[in-house]
């Protein structure tokens, strides 16, 4: 087991030396694994309690809670992602956040907080031990205590695991942590609100728009929890929406039509379509809470978003993405165009229905 040094006041913090790991241990090696890392807890820390936070994936009981549970060892279990994201929902976060921190204050006990998580899971457990450390003032600066996590671990596995780099979108929400109201209540209510639109400046260029003679087919996917722990899943697709060509070089600025009700944690995909609308290429992606949305528009540059590894530098420096709201109690009104804006700021004409290649539904099962 290794303990996450060298965080100031760490010893009652630790992390499962296996979450680093891309092995796989049988169940039985897996059984004697843990039970070493008891023997080995209760001879360093012979009077404590021990609490086990397991990040993993679906519903069903862990392998981790069934054998701890012979150590009397609480363990709780969390998802290790969030609609694709290595990440968690905000009450989820704020729920392990208070969770931790009353276990590891509480007085006259000697309580120690164990961290592990299955095959997968590390870039979640990274972010989620990043925010328990900058809840706790155990270190400053978002990307600083992020990073020193990471170097953990072999860097090759984070690649390993996520094919996009989740840091831009982890960091945003590491922000909204580490630069909470104390004198508020927190988190801060989701007021809803409607996505009118994504505006997208100075677009790299993909290996499928060179094929098709520099054209650009868009479409944006927003995927959402709702407070019944039903799945919203939006896309132009679904409604019926077609998406437009683009030629690079009108691409200056491209106005994408959304009009999405949207509140609390969402990921906002955009996505390139091959000319033949099968073979899809994300662009970016971006996870955000609409309660951190200020003045009714989100701005992003080049090192806010979520991109494949070897993507970033494809993005020209002056890449912006401004993701547009109105109040979420406006009326959206249906519409079948996305527009490009020229350089001299006036829209071209946009084209009729009919024109538009009409898309087969996307499931939004995945």
């Amino acid at each position: 087991m290794a303990p996450l040094a060298p965080a100031r006041g760490n010893a009652k913090l630790r992390v499962f030396d296996c979450c680093f790991s891309t092995d796989v241990l049988e169940e039985d090696e897996y059984k004697v694994y843990l039970g070493g890392i008891v023997a080995q807890l209760q001879d360093h820390f012979p009077d404590a309690s021990f609490m086990v936070f397991n990040f993993r994936e679906g519903e069903r009981r862990s392998q981790i809670s069934d054998i701890l549970s012979q150590y009397d060892m609480t363990v709780m279990d969390y998802p290790r992602q969030y609609e694709g994201c290595p990440m968690l929902p905000l009450e989820m976060i704020h729920h392990f956040l208070r969770s931790s921190e009353s276990w590891l204050s509480l007085e006259g006990q000697q309580n120690v907080l164990l961290m592990h998580c299955e095959r997968g899971g590390w870039p979640v457990l990274a972010f989620m031990l990043a925010d328990l450390l900058l809840y706790r003032k155990q270190y400053n600066g978002e990307q600083k205590t992020l990073e020193m996590i990471y170097k953990q671990a072999p860097k090759e596995l984070l690649h390993l695991l996520s094919l996009l780099n989740p840091q831009p979108s982890q960091l945003r929400y590491l922000q909204y942590i580490s630069r909470r109201n104390f004198g508020a209540d927190w988190p801060p209510s989701d007021t809803p609100l409607v996505l009118d639109c994504l505006m997208l400046r100075a677009l790299p260029l993909f290996e499928g728009a060179r094929a098709a003679g520099q054209l650009y087919e868009f479409m944006v996917r927003i995927i959402q929890s709702q407070p019944t722990g039903i799945l919203s899943f939006y896309s132009q697709l679904q409604r019926q929406k077609n998406v437009r060509h683009y030629l690079q070089e009108e691409c200056m600025l491209v106005k994408i039509d959304v009009r999405c009700h949207v509140q609390g944690d969402v990921v906002l995909e955009c996505i390139h379509l091959d000319e033949d609308f099968v073979r899809e290429e994300m662009i970016f992606r971006v996870m955000f809470h609409t309660a951190f949305v200020r003045a009714n528009i989100l701005m992003l540059c080049r090192d806010d978003i979520d991109t494949m590894w070897d993507a970033k530098d494809q993005f020209p420096k002056d890449f912006k993405a401004e993701v547009l709201f109105v109040d979420g109690h406006a009326a959206i009104v249906p519409n079948l165009t996305s527009d490009i804006i020229n350089e001299d700021g006036n829209e071209a004409e946009s084209a009729s229905p009919e024109e538009f290649l009409r898309l087969k539904r996307y499931s939004a099962m995945r």
